[in-house]
C-alpha cells in the first residue's frame, strides 16, 4: 500500500484551474511586492493570509483533515510557479507541510485529529526543528535531550536555522530520549512542540538571500511537554520519522530550483532583447545566444527530472534515487542560470534595481538545504551500485 500522501491523482482540468489561480495570484500579489519585502527582509503577513485563503497551508494534507490532498506533481508545479518570482515565500508553507507530513504519516489517530485540521487552515503554522549548531546533515549528532518525567518529558537544548522559527507556533522537534543508545539513531524521538513556557526564540539569523521568511534559533530550557505529543507514541522512532519525508522534501526543493532556473532564464531573455550593444540587441550576439540556449535546455531538463520524481512518488513507488537526482540537478541549474543571467545583465545585474540579483542570492541555499548536493551525489551513487545501475 502507498504511504501517506502517495497514490494520489488529480483531474487535469482541476489542476489547470488551480495553477491558473496560482498564476493570477503571483502576478497580482506576489511579484509586485517581492523586491520591496526582500530588500527590507520584512515578513509578508498579507501574503501569508492570502496563502491561507488559497489553501496552500493544507496543500498536501489529506481532505479528511481539511487539506487539498494534492499529489506531489501538482504541488511541485505550484512551487515552481511561485519560485520563478519569489522563492522565499514557498518556504513559509513548505516547511509547515513537512511538519504536517510527519504527523499524518507517523502520528497516532488522536494526534492527526488534534493537529492536522488546524495545520490545514494555517491557524497553527510551523515547521521542522532538526538542525543544531553541531548537527546539520549528520542528524544523529544532535544533543537536545528529552527526559521522561511522570506523564511527560522535560526538554533542553538549542535548534538553529529553523524556518518559520519566529513567526511559527509549532514544530516537529527532534531530540534524544536515550543519549546512550548505540547505534545513535535508536535513541532519537520526534515531538509535536508548540510554543509555550520554556520555549523561546534566541535570535533571528541574518541571511545572504531567502529573505522575508524568518530563520531562527530556538532555545528550550526545562520545556515540559505531555507524553501525548510524542509522535507515534513510541520512543526511538524519531530518526526514521524525521527522514521519512525526505523524498517529498527533496522534490519540493527541486521544484524551487526549477522555478529559480526558469525565472533567471526569463529575465535573461527579456533583458537581452532590450539591451543593445554595437547597434543591435544583445540577444542577436552569438555569445549571448550560447548562454541562453544552455540555460533553456538545463531548465527544461530540471523540470522533467522533478516531475519524473513526483510521478514516481505519486504512483506509490520508492523514489529516493529520482528525488535525489532531481534535487541535485535542479538546484545546481538554479545556481548556474542565476549566475549566467546576472552576467547577461552586466553591471545592471549587480544592481538592486533588477530582480536577477535576488535570484542570484537565493539560489545557493538550494544547493545546501534538504541535504547538501555533495551528499546527494553520494546517495545517488550508492543507490545505483545497490540496484546495479539505472532503472529501465
Amino acid at each position: 500500500m502507498p504511504e501517506a500522501l502517495q497514490g494520489r491523482s488529480i483531474d487535469p482540468a482541476d489542476e489547470a484551474q488551480l495553477l491558473a489561480t496560482i498564476d493570477r495570484w503571483v502576478e497580482r500579489e506576489v511579484k509586485t511586492i517581492a523586491k520591496e519585502y526582500d530588500h527590507a527582509d520584512r515578513y509578508p503577513e498579507k501574503t501569508v493570509e492570502q496563502m491561507k485563503e488559497l489553501g496552500l497551508f493544507g496543500a498536501t494534507i489529506s481532505p479528511e483533515y481539511g487539506g487539498l490532498g494534492l499529489p506531489a506533481g501538482t504541488y511541485a508545479k505550484i512551487v515552481m510557479r511561485i519560485s520563478r518570482d519569489w522563492m522565499a515565500v514557498t518556504g513559509i508553507f513548505n516547511s509547515h507541510l513537512m511538519l504536517a507530513l510527519a504527523i499524518e504519516k507517523f502520528g497516532t489517530q488522536d494526534q492527526k485529529d488534534a493537529w492536522l485540521p488546524r495545520l490545514a487552515t494555517g491557524e497553527v503554522r510551523g515547521g521542522l526543528a532538526l538542525t543544531e549548531p553541531d548537527a546539520g546533515t549528520d542528524l544523529q549528532g544532535i544533543r537536545m535531550t528529552a527526559r521522561r518525567d511522570g506523564n511527560g518529558y522535560v526538554i533542553n537544548g538549542t535548534k538553529t536555522w529553523i524556518s518559520n522559527g519566529i513567526e511559527g507556533s509549532c514544530f516537529a522537534l527532534l531530540v534524544k530520549t536515550d543519549p546512550q543508545a548505540d547505534p545513535r539513531h535508536k535513541g532519537m524521538s520526534l515531538f509535536i512542540a508548540p510554543k509555550q513556557e520554556g520555549f523561546r526564540v534566541g535570535r533571528k539569523l541574518e541571511k545572504l538571500g531567502y529573505k522575508s521568511i524568518d530563520s531562527g534559533e530556538l532555545v528550550f530550557e526545562d520545556y515540559r511537554i505531555p507524553a501525548d505529543n510524542l509522535i507515534g507514541g513510541v520512543e526511538g522512532q524519531g530518526f526514521y520519522q524525521a527522514t521519512g519525508g525526505l523524498a517529498l522534501g527533496r522534490i519540493n526543493v527541486a521544484a524551487r530550483g526549477v522555478g529559480v532556473a526558469e525565472g533567471a532564464l526569463q529575465l535573461a531573455v527579456d533583458y537581452a532583447q532590450v539591451r543593445k550593444t554595437f547597434g543591435k540587441p544583445i540577444a542577436e550576439h552569438q555569445a549571448i545566444q550560447l548562454k541562453i540556449g544552455e540555460m533553456a535546455a538545463k531548465a527544461r531538463a530540471a523540470r522533467l527530472l522533478t516531475l519524473d520524481a513526483a510521478a514516481k512518488f505519486d504512483s506509490g513507488e520508492r523514489c529516493d534515487l529520482e528525488a535525489g537526482m532531481a534535487k541535485l540537478f535542479s538546484t545546481e541549474t538554479a545556481l548556474e542560470n542565476a549566475t549566467e543571467s546576472l552576467r547577461i545583465h552586466g553591471g545592471y545585474g549587480y544592481s538592486k534595481e533588477f530582480d536577477i540579483e535576488r535570484l542570484y542570492r537565493d539560489a545557493p541555499l538550494l544547493c545546501i538545504g534538504e541535504g547538501t548536493n555533495e551528499m546527494q551525489r553520494i546517495i545517488i551513487a550508492r543507490q545505483l551500485v545497490k540496484q546495479g545501475g539505472l532503472p529501465t
